[in-house]
């Protein structure tokens, strides 16, 4: 059994690539720099990181396939699923040892499961578009934080920039402890060394602008005030807004 060892990042998966098809050695099986090796590992290679040989790997993908083809190789990676990287690797394989085109090939297991993934990953990125509640802190600088399934925060932090270009914000992944900036004319990522203040991911009371609690009681009356109580349905509500968006949403609190 063959072993590349890399440190788990999109570069790192594409100079992997690029290792394999140089030295003609295909691994069996990619792990994390640090991970013990399996019992019968008889080869086992630590691959560098190289931008600039990822860069060729890529630029070579971008030649072969379509860019909706491209993002949904993005969109797999940012799922962060178990095997996402092993899946991706035979699929470049796959698409450099071809001479036809492998993405429209369903008939191909990697095939499928690549764009079956990237749905997913897409769908998500669309409820954190929908779903995001801003809260006002007292710096007058806006809070949102979420907590999606996959690591969505990169695809939809564009679309945020520029639907409020005109306010400084903070959208922060709770779950996987990240979040962007927006100073009005660059997003930068950060991140939170505590959570004094930051409970369940809300902000404290403390920390709101005077107005803020006020904003959020209103809000929670307009909610109610135009429900009709004849025609809810939990059901149907809880498939068009996921119940995990819930705790971050003011009308729903």
């Amino acid at each position: 059994m063959t072993v590349f060892f890399y440190d788990q990042t999109f570069e790192g998966l594409l100079s992997a690539v690029f290792e394999a098809y140089s030295s003609k050695v295909f691994p069996d099986k990619l792990l994390g720099c640090g991970t013990p090796p399996p019992l019968f590992a008889i080869n086992c290679r630590s691959v560098v990181t190289n931008v600039q040989q990822a860069e060729r790997v890529w630029s070579a993908l971008r030649k072969k396939l379509p860019k909706n083809v491209c993002n949904m190789l993005t969109y797999v990676w940012l799922s962060e699923l178990e095997g996402c990287d092993q899946l991706l690797f035979r699929y470049v394989c796959k698409t450099f040892d071809s001479r036809h085109a492998v993405a429209w090939d369903f008939g191909d297991d990697d095939v499928l499961q690549v764009s079956r993934i990237a749905r997913k990953v897409a769908h998500e990125s669309m409820y954190i578009k929908q779903f995001v509640r801003f809260q006002q802190a007292a710096d007058n600088v806006y809070y949102a934080p979420v907590c999606p399934v996959y690591n969505v925060l990169p695809l939809a932090i564009d679309h945020f920039a520029d639907r409020f270009a005109d306010q400084q914000w903070i959208i922060y992944d709770t779950k996987r402890r990240y979040g962007y900036y927006y100073d009005l004319q660059t997003t930068s990522e950060i991140t939170f060394l505590g959570e004094n203040g930051l409970p369940a991911g809300k902000l404290d009371a403390s920390l709101m602008a005077e107005d803020e609690k006020r904003f959020q009681e209103l809000w929670k009356s307009y909610f109610k005030s135009i429900a009709i109580k004849e025609r809810i349905n939990p059901r149907l509500q809880r498939q068009h807004m996921p119940v995990r968006y819930w705790l971050y949403l003011t009308e729903k609190q």
